[in-house]
């Protein structure tokens, strides 16, 4: 009789595990009414293996048989994909609040530095003070027109760099642009703020800027376990790439304290 437990235990657990699936898959099917189509997905994973290694691709395919708007289930993310332009627009106009938030992925939330952009900050009193600031003080007509000569000395600055980059490479290698790029952007910041170049392409500080900010762009677009599944969020490779985005913040944060540092000197050497 000892042999009867453990097999009437795993009869048991059998059965229940069975009845889980099938409550869970009558929840899915009650849950999909009045969404847009999409499809089936994988339990657990959803359509997260449907996509591919060129999404961009697959959902076309999927427009063309779904529709112009579908549903796809992201591990435990419900995403809605809008695929033409035509959708959007009417999405937009007449549900613009509804679909205000965008996705934060745990990278971006390193330090909380998601709650005070403007462009990863979610919906709310405090964003429509940072939007009501940018559009009365800093993007009207008569702000972009007084810092016209400004922007057109650092892009003339940024084209010298190229240019003095290229003599020194030689003809025919290659040049990062995108390095010069970031550094006339945040040079420009500096003298919209404090009327002076910030950083340099040959100083040391010019380099970790641009490297802190490459890393951070490169994390904040990888996909992390808990961006798909919230309750992994202490797992061990989530927080590793989690870590990884925290030391580009850091690296972020390291350059504007010291560019603060050097404002701060000159002010009280005035």
């Amino acid at each position: 009789m000892e042999w009867l437990w453990p097999s009437n235990l795993s009869i048991s657990l059998s059965l229940f595990s069975l009845g889980l699936l099938l409550l869970l898959h009558v929840r899915a099917k009650s849950s999909q009414k009045g969404r847009p189509p999409g499809p089936p997905g994988w339990p657990v994973f959803g359509n997260l293996f449907d996509l591919g290694s060129m999404p961009h691709r697959t959902l076309t395919e999927m427009r063309q048989k779904y529709g112009h708007i579908i549903w796809l289930r992201l591990g435990a993310m419900n995403t809605m994909v809008v695929l033409s332009a035509t959708a959007a627009a009417e999405l937009f106009k007449n549900h613009d609040l509804s679909f205000a938030d965008r996705t934060i992925t745990e990278t971006m939330r390193a330090h909380g530095y998601d709650q005070g952009s403007l462009a990863l900050a979610p919906y709310g009193s405090f964003w429509r003070v940072l939007r009501r600031l940018v559009t009365v003080d800093m993007i009207v007509t008569k702000r972009i027109n007084e810092t016209t000569s400004i922007r057109r000395k650092c892009v003339d600055d940024m084209l010298q760099w190229i240019e003095e980059e290229s003599c020194k490479a030689g003809r025919g290698a290659g040049i990062h642009v995108s390095r010069f790029v970031f550094l006339m952007t945040f040079n420009l910041f500096g003298n919209l703020l404090l009327s002076r170049d910030l950083l340099d392409p040959e100083s040391k500080a010019g380099s970790e800027f641009f490297d802190a900010m490459t890393g951070l762009m490169e994390w904040s677009g990888h996909a992390n376990l808990a961006d798909f599944f919230p309750m992994a969020e202490a797992a061990g490779p989530a927080r590793i790439e989690e870590e990884n985005g925290e030391r580009s913040w850091e690296g972020h944060g390291d350059c504007f304290e010291v560019c603060e540092g050097e404002g701060g000197r000159e002010e009280s050497d005035k």
